[in-house]
């Protein structure tokens, strides 16, 4: 189960990305969410993805 809540759902994706290397397209298609929503319910607490450091910040 994906977390809910912003914060909690930014330490799983990062942890995701960081265990697996995958980069977040992957991720996201083998989670079967949509990156767009991902992007923007992290975005609403102010972290972004970097493709160079292959987490959100």
């Amino acid at each position: 189960m994906i977390p809910k809540d912003p914060a909690m759902l930014l330490s799983f994706i990062n942890l995701k990305l960081r265990d697996y290397g995958q980069d977040l397209e992957s991720l996201c298609e083998d989670l079967g969410i949509a990156q767009e929503e991902l992007t923007e319910k992290l975005g609403s607490i102010d972290y972004h993805y970097s493709r160079e450091r292959n987490q959100f910040v």
